[in-house]
């Protein structure tokens, strides 16, 4: 079973990882926004050509699951290193975004 998983915890797991590497001198932020455009795309992927339906569908069958997952997983990687070294904090700005959007598409 895996421990509590938190933003902080992940994102020093992922310095670490670039760190042992000495990768650090490519995630700059131009770098690191690159790849996560890249990665995004190619979850965009595997949902190019599905139906709505197929696509609501896509987690029932395991080899494709894997790959969703694996996609968000390397989304999320980048996301969170380019936060990191840009400084956001990236759970205080969705919150604040849902606040404006809250404030700017009020509910019926």
């Amino acid at each position: 079973m895996t421990e509590h998983l938190d933003v902080a915890g992940l994102q020093r797991r992922l310095a670490d990882f670039a760190a042992a590497r000495n990768w650090q001198p490519y995630h700059t932020p131009k770098n690191l926004v690159a790849a996560l455009s890249v990665e995004a795309s190619e979850l965009v992927e595997i949902f190019q050509w599905l139906t709505p339906e197929e696509s609501s569908r896509v987690m029932d069958d395991p080899e494709t699951a894997h790959r969703v997952t694996d996609e968000v997983a390397d989304v999320l990687a980048y996301l969170l290193q380019l936060c990191e070294v840009l400084g956001v904090d990236p759970l205080a700005a969705l919150d604040a975004k849902i606040d404006r959007n809250e404030l700017r598409f009020p509910a019926p």
